[in-house]
């Protein structure tokens, strides 16, 4: 229901109260007890806000205000806070955030104050409602900022991209593909750079989409590669068998050689980008040579999408009108797969699974389909989870993967054996399942994704959680570099 607020309406004359909006309030920083207090409420009473569904560290509360100037502050788990995101003011307490409300002439987007109450879902339902009947953004608006993405990438460099200190893990080309992957779930990272000593360079990664192959491998009756092999298999010797399938496809008009791909330093944020998209990789290895012959190679970073939206984010965060399109709402642009709507033919479908689907089933949707993620839905297609190629290393825990069939153990086993309290890193613990509406904003998609780990959005109708559409990083770099 609707959080109570003071005065909100003329009590026993007869006659309709004043216009109020409703605003939903949202905490995203997580916390046990969440509450908010404001100028609507005098900062007399404190408003418990809720953990959102499928994500317990966002908590929010819709609020039907008058229009008008309003301050507000957060109080988290007795500490008064506010979202440093927001705009903020000082004032008689401290330093709060600041609203304005106009007065919306639209109907459907305002509640009168003698509305019957409403749940905060269907708020947002009805504002959602309201989102999908705005205009597309013009052609103008979307050049201009397209041209300033695009100028801002080309000017800076992936140095930018370096943090102050961290840890990169490599492995040699020539250690055990099975000893391999048991590293990848140690240290709680699904790819890693692949370091041939003979050469003295980095000659490739080993990713969670090698885990997936050599699995399907396995478990084809007629390879020739078993799982005593995988002892001595070296990662080199997996290479090798890859790029020749890759050279026998590419000779039958199929697919193209496996190479190297990397970026160095002082290469532009633009560079690094494209090398993500043009190459359907995840992340880029930034590597620094110290030789004009191209040798004595550094590994630097690994750098991803995530990075580079971050600094866009953070470069544009005081100058967001610069980028007209920031305030478009997702609904309104083509932005991510979307469900196609009912009578149309030529929509692009969204790859879903139930529960009960094999995980073999999953991990050939990870490679015909070439996509990254696989919301797991209910009958009513609500999501309840999200299945990732990272994963799959999930299965190297205790040699998972020795003592299961693809096709007898369903996705919501695999969910579980993710699920371990004692993983190194907390690899398997978190949140997982990253939601947007169609009303949300670009800009709030972006500075979600900016967020690490965060490498997907998933659309949801509010309410039910019925999934309607996926958003990755690759495609909000598609839209912005058009």
């Amino acid at each position: 229901m609707f959080a109570p607020v003071a005065e909100t309406g003329f009590e026993g004359s007869g006659v309709s109260g004043p216009i109020l909006i409703p605003k939903r309030f949202v905490w995203p920083y997580g916390g046990k007890r969440v509450y908010l207090s404001g100028s609507f409420t005098r900062w007399s009473e404190h408003i418990l806000m809720s953990p959102m569904e499928g994500c317990p560290s966002v908590f929010q509360v819709t609020c039907p205000l008058m229009p008008g100037y309003h301050q507000y502050k957060f109080n988290v788990d007795g500490e008064w806070r506010h979202d440093e995101q927001q705009p903020v003011v000082s004032g008689n307490y401290g330093v709060v955030n600041t609203i304005y409300l106009g007065r919306e002439p639209d109907m459907h987007t305002i509640l009168s104050s003698e509305t019957p109450g409403r749940s905060h879902m269907e708020v947002d339902s009805v504002i959602f409602g309201h989102v999908e009947a705005n205009p597309s953004m013009s052609d103008s608006d979307l050049e201009v900022s397209r041209h300033r993405v695009s100028e801002f990438l080309s000017t800076h460099t992936a140095y930018e991209l370096l943090p102050d200190s961290g840890k990169v893990v490599a492995l040699d080309i020539n250690l055990p593909v099975k000893q391999a992957f048991h590293v990848l779930y140690e240290q709680g990272i699904s790819i890693a750079p692949l370091w041939d000593y003979c050469r003295s360079q980095f000659v490739g990664v080993l990713s969670a989409m090698d885990f997936i192959l050599m699995l399907k491998e396995l478990g084809n009756h007629g390879s020739n590669l078993t799982e005593e092999q995988l002892e001595t298999h070296t990662i080199a010797a997996w290479k090798e068998g890859k790029l020749q399938h890759h050279r026998t496809l590419s000779s039958n008009g199929g697919s193209y050689p496996w190479r190297f791909v990397y970026a160095g330093p002082h290469e532009c944020l633009k560079v690094v980008a494209l090398k993500v998209l043009q190459n359907k990789v995840s992340t880029v290895p930034i590597i620094h040579s110290s030789a004009d012959d191209g040798s004595f190679h550094q590994l630097l970073h690994l750098a991803s999408l995530s990075g580079v939206l971050k600094c866009i984010c953070r470069h544009f965060k005081y100058s967001s009108g610069s980028l007209p399109i920031l305030r478009s709402p997702i609904g309104s642009i083509p932005l991510g797969t979307r469900l196609p709507k009912v009578g149309e033919l030529n929509g692009q479908p969204l790859a879903m699974l139930r529960p009960n689907a094999s995980l073999g089933a999953a991990l050939s949707m990870f490679v015909q389909a070439e996509v990254s993620s696989i919301p797991i839905v209910d009958d009513n297609d609500s999501l309840l989870d999200i299945y990732s190629r990272s994963d799959i290393t999930a299965l190297a825990k205790d040699k998972a993967y020795a003592r299961i069939s693809l096709d007898e153990i369903s996705i919501h086993q695999a969910l579980l054996l993710r699920q371990d309290a004692n993983s190194p890193y907390g690899l398997w613990n978190g949140q997982r399942c990253h939601m947007c509406l169609k009303s949300d904003s670009l800009q709030k998609v972006m500075e979600r994704l900016a967020n690490p780990g965060v490498r997907r959005l998933v659309i949801v109708e509010a309410g039910s959680k019925r999934v309607e559409g996926i958003i990755s990083l690759s495609d909000v770099f598609k839209f912005l570099l058009g």
